[in-house]
């Protein structure tokens, strides 16, 4: 049985937040919903959400005082609702955290699409598969029907211990791994916490490699959208890439100008730095 997805709205306007509640309803989700930057807050904390949605002026903390609380936290899909359009607002609240944003007056149906392609991502860890304990284990020895001699103390000889084999998957550049079953992502063995966004164009550009992934592309990679269906991609929606890389960089520790990892082409979009 699937297992019902739920949504928390974080407005302080009632009839803005009863639209959404009837909005999300009607996209499948248990809604729950909160009048205030606190009350939110709990409210995400106690429901565990997989959306928020998060008026930015709220009556007691600010919007982006709210995202940066849930982010110790949550990797709920952020979407921020705002009436402001001014774009340092919109690039403050992807910095701190959030996935995407709408302005107010905003088109329930633009709502839905933009949650819909969001939630098309991978979302949390994929099971282990169990193992077989018919199969052998990696550079075992085999033998049909023929019992085993048992080794004597004087010719016992300890086989050479080797490292791990990486998770199938996994794909790894200077020293950087990404687990896509896990969703898991490390820097010479150590954690990187990334949002799932931050995650989502990383393992685009890993999976890319060398070739350049264009900012269009990448905005196409975080709607769901396998190959090109026409829809439209403002300016906007490539800076809002431009910003995740940013984030992405910033907790990676790499250098824009002398990069580890992420090299900008100039114009045109990103691709993994040398093999180094």
């Amino acid at each position: 049985m699937e297992i019902q997805r739920v949504a928390v709205i974080i407005e302080d306007d009632a009839d803005i937040r009863d639209l959404l509640n009837a909005v999300l309803q009607q996209s499948g989700f248990k809604v729950f919903t909160a009048p205030n930057g606190s009350a939110g807050v709990e409210a995400v904390r106690l429901h565990n959400p997989s959306v928020v949605t998060l008026d930015l002026g709220l009556p007691d903390i600010d919007g982006f005082e709210v995202i940066r609380q849930l982010r110790q936290f949550s990797d709920a899909y952020i979407v921020m609702l705002t009436a402001r359009a001014e774009e340092l607002d919109t690039l403050m609240g992807l910095e701190a955290g959030a996935d995407d944003y709408i302005t107010k007056p905003f088109r329930p149906r633009e709502l839905r699409a933009r949650i819909s392609a969001m939630l098309r991502r991978p979302r949390g860890e994929a099971a282990a598969e169990p193992a077989d304990s018919a199969t052998p284990a990696p550079g075992a020895a085999v033998s049909a029907n023929v019992p085993a001699a048992p080794a004597s103390a004087s010719s016992f000889t300890a086989a050479p211990v080797s490292a791990p084999a990486p998770a199938p998957g996994t794909l790894a550049h200077n020293g950087l791994t990404l687990n896509p079953g896990t969703r898991t992502t490390e820097i010479d063995g150590l954690n990187v916490e990334l949002t799932r966004t931050e995650f989502d164009l990383l393992h685009a550009l890993l999976e890319g490699g060398r070739l350049v992934r264009t900012k269009t592309d990448l905005v196409r990679r975080l709607r769901g959208e396998e190959y090109d269906t026409g829809t439209f991609i403002s300016d906007a929606d490539e800076r809002t890439v431009e910003v995740h890389v940013g984030n992405l960089r910033r907790k990676l520790g790499d250098d824009s100008k002398a990069p580890r990892w992420l090299e900008t082409v100039r114009g045109v979009g990103y691709r993994l730095a040398p093999q180094g």
